[in-house]
């Protein structure tokens, strides 16, 4: 795997830390969530009325992806309604890299070398320290059910959309059309929210719509980047969000203590080297 794609990925990974971020501090998860699905609606819209179809193949999976994708909106919002950004994120993201690595070598023939699987297997150890403490405290069973499922609705997506990307032949109507059709969530959110949405101050709107334009870039570069890398590659790679999202939770949210996420950081950093060495 090249220098530029693990570049793109780990960007990828920040950017994601950083909506997950915003999510949490929003004072209506449901609300800001929908948001974040039209952050998407608005910018897709433009492309897709100026980019060319994606091949009519991968329609399927931009649909089947559409779907998944409004599973892990909602089992995301539920997820941090009962428990802590860095309880929630570690769990969730945790549990992909190997199931995505699964489903991609029993789905495509995807079969990582040795030494990539011991890298995700370091990522993931360093997920789990980075929370540590309050993982060991207790994680409500409520908070737990709806972070692994967040996580395995992350992982079909992730495979569902890796082979969608391939079969495009444009990565960027791919994923404008991807984009586009977060307008089912928005819609939904909004009939459900419609009493109050008028009521919001434009800060909430702002953010919202803030979360989901860095949303849409991240997993724009994570599309982009599994055109030419394994699937269960990236996704380990594209974990690296956690040590970014327990980093913003020590430093903005009072979130745990900096040795513990420094020593998860820096067993993320190795889990990424052999990887990028495999």
């Amino acid at each position: 795997m090249s220098v530029s794609v693990i570049a793109i990925i780990l960007s990828a990974a920040l950017l994601h830390a950083i909506w997950n971020a915003i999510v949490k501090t929003a004072a209506d998860r449901t609300t800001t969530l929908g948001l974040v699905a039209f952050g998407h609606v608005l910018p897709a819209a433009v492309m897709v009325s100026l980019l060319p179809l994606p091949n009519a193949e991968s329609f399927v999976y931009i649909l089947i992806s559409t779907v998944v994708h409004f599973g892990y909106y909602y089992m995301l919002g539920r997820a941090y309604q009962h428990g802590d950004l860095s309880v929630v994120y570690p769990i969730a993201r945790g549990i992909v890299p190997a199931l995505v690595s699964l489903w991609a070598m029993l789905l495509l023939g995807e079969v990582l070398p040795l030494q990539a699987w011991v890298g995700i297997a370091v990522i993931a150890l360093g997920i789990q320290l980075s929370s540590w403490k309050a993982l060991r405290s207790g994680v409500g069973r409520a908070a737990l059910g709806f972070a692994v499922g967040t996580g395995f609705c992350i992982s079909i997506y992730s495979v569902v959309d890796g082979i969608g990307v391939r079969l495009s032949g444009n990565t960027l109507s791919y994923w404008a059309w991807g984009a586009f059709l977060h307008i089912f969530i928005a819609g939904f959110v909004a009939i459900r929210k419609r009493a109050t949405l008028s009521a919001l101050p434009p800060r909430v709107w702002a953010l919202g719509l803030a979360g989901g334009l860095v949303s849409m870039t991240a997993y724009g570069l994570v599309l982009y980047a599994k055109n030419f890398a394994p699937l269960g590659a990236v996704s380990a790679l594209r974990e690296t969000s956690v040590i970014f999202a327990a980093l913003i939770g020590f430093l903005l949210l009072g979130e745990g203590n900096w040795k513990r996420r420094l020593g998860a950081a820096v067993l993320m950093a190795v889990g990424v080297a052999l990887i990028g060495t495999s």
